[in-house]
């Protein structure tokens, strides 16, 4: 089942519409089935949470709205099915995302051990330059973890990842992985030289296109 999504919230439509902002970043969540994608972003979007899992089918998205250094920045989050049936759905989605959150699961060596493959098919579908970041979550789960936090850190130091432990379920490291992300964006946006267009470059008034049309130099957030 797709994310579901209350029409008797009007919020998320409204940031949806709402073309009052200065930066625009696509972001995708990416890893394995089962490892908390879903819920992850419920919890930093809605800050919701539900214990009951509900495979996610193809790709869907929220949209939310922050501020980051006095810059108003629109954040379209694509939440991926994990599947590999629907890999070709999903990687037809990397184009045009300046960042990714590519999880895994703490209590589960098997996703873990898929981060490689999906950082693989960044280097393969995406911008040469998107960001990521690696995730550990189900950090509440501590007694039964499988992955040594030193092993990780070590991974994603390797691939050049920022990376984090998380817990959608207790809020832990939820809103520090998207800020962290949207900084990362908007440092190599700033290295950017003479507002060249770029991957990384912000997009103003697109809407929610899936590919962005158009660019601007640093980000200055």
């Amino acid at each position: 089942m797709a994310l579901a999504r209350d029409p008797g919230v009007g919020t998320e439509q409204r940031d949806a519409a709402d073309q009052n902002f200065d930066y625009m970043f696509k972001l995708l969540i990416i890893g394995n089935s089962s490892v908390g994608k879903t819920s992850f972003l419920f919890r930093y979007a809605d800050d919701s949470f539900t214990s009951a899992f509900v495979s996610t089918v193809g790709i869907d998205f929220k949209v939310k709205t922050i501020y980051r250094n006095d810059k108003r920045v629109k954040l379209q989050i694509w939440d991926t099915a994990g599947q590999e049936r629907y890999r070709t759905i999903t990687t037809a989605y990397y184009r045009g995302a300046m960042g990714f959150l590519l999880m895994y699961d703490i209590t589960s060596q098997e996703t873990f051990y898929a981060v490689q493959d999906w950082a693989t098919q960044i280097k393969t579908y995406s911008w040469d330059n998107a960001q990521v970041v690696l995730v550990g979550n189900k950090l509440d789960l501590e007694e039964d973890r499988q992955v040594p936090k030193e092993e990780a850190q070590r991974l994603a130091t390797e691939l050049g990842f920022q990376f984090f432990e998380a817990s959608a379920k207790e809020n832990i490291n939820v809103k520090q992985v998207f800020d962290k992300l949207v900084d990362v964006i908007c440092e190599k946006m700033n290295e950017s030289v003479n507002g060249d267009a770029s991957p990384l470059a912000g997009h103003k008034g697109d809407g929610l296109k899936d590919t962005p049309q158009g660019s601007q130099g640093g980000c200055a957030c």
